[in-house]
């Protein structure tokens, strides 16, 4: 079992610090947090053990789970690598792109390992259909949610769009040829909705939405292929594949049968994969223990979490202009 210390209590840190408590591939060790009154209560309700600094805690396990605000990520993560320890970063990665490609040349040269918590690409209804998804040419996606105080010191790019980036960049092998996007503030400093469309060197066009003042919660991708559509439902962990494929010359009676303007017949059908019910924070967790242990590339590598930071950015920049 790989000791691990969390930096980081807030609401999502404390889901962090009881999954790792539960895990069989993690000691919890402990955890640090800036806000002593915080940490003491945490500490008390829980039974985690709390350190006073950082040093303490890394200098204590084999692995640093980093869930503080973003602003933060950089020096906290570059504290770890620095001391030789491996590094689980929740998303975003940085807070630049600068500081980034930092961590990647640190990690690289004390030999450590790293994973950046873009959580979606361990939603169970994505791991389903992930390998049905193949050259997708148009990709549409939602992410909207009712309003929470909590997030609107980043823009909702890096929020919530962010989350559908990096799985459309992790199902499109091609580069980014152009990115055109908008956005509005509504009652934040900065963008509450926005809307983007990249276009790939491929020819692949992907449509993505974000919204945090919406009056309901949504987070569906839609995928569209040669012969086939794919829509998956983050949010309720549901997902359908629909695909085509030449009709016989006997339809059955129950066929679905579409015929186009050249007379060339099609017949639907549906391919619905099994969903198995996961937790996606445990096993983003567990897979990183793993990369570790078996010394493999983690599924979502400091790279892909800067790429997908890039990214948010170019979109960023579009507003500006």
């Amino acid at each position: 079992m790989l000791k691990v210390g969390v930096l980081g209590a807030g609401h999502l840190g404390k889901i962090h610090l009881r999954l790792l408590n539960q895990s069989e591939k993690y000691e919890l060790v402990g955890f640090y947090d800036p806000n002593s009154e915080h940490a003491d209560k945490i500490a008390a309700e829980f039974g985690y053990k709390k350190f006073d600094t950082i040093a303490a805690l890394i200098q204590a396990v084999d692995v640093v789970d980093i869930v503080t605000p973003t602003l933060s990520h950089h020096d906290c993560a570059k504290e770890v690598i620095e001391a030789g320890k491996h590094v689980f970063i929740e998303k975003p990665i940085s807070n630049t792109i600068e500081e980034a490609e930092e961590l990647i040349t640190l990690a690289k040269k004390y030999n450590v390992k790293g994973q950046v918590g873009h959580v979606e690409r361990f939603n169970p209804a994505f791991i389903a259909t992930k390998e049905k998804i193949e050259n997708p040419m148009f990709i549409e996606t939602h992410r909207l949610a009712e309003f929470n105080p909590r997030g609107t010191d980043v823009p909702v790019v890096l929020d919530l769009m962010i989350h559908d980036i990096d799985v459309i960049l992790s199902v499109v092998k091609s580069k980014v040829k152009l990115i055109n996007a908008s956005g509005v503030s509504v009652i934040s400093d900065t963008p509450d909705i926005a809307n983007a469309r990249i276009e790939f060197e491929n020819g692949c066009v992907a449509n993505l939405t974000a919204s945090r003042i919406s009056l309901k919660n949504m987070r569906k991708s839609r995928f569209f292929q040669k012969d086939a559509y794919i829509s998956v439902d983050f949010l309720d962990k549901v997902c359908e594949v629909v695909k085509m494929k030449d009709a016989p010359e006997v339809p059955g009676d129950f066929d679905m049968i579409l015929q186009n303007a050249e007379g060339i017949k099609k017949q639907i059908y549906f391919d619905n994969p099994d969903v198995n019910a996961n937790n996606a924070i445990l096993d983003e967790l567990e897979t990183f223990a793993d990369a570790i242990n078996n010394n493999t590339t983690p599924v979502v590598t400091l790279e892909d979490g800067t790429e997908a930071l890039r990214v948010a950015y170019q979109i960023i920049d579009c507003f500006k202009k």
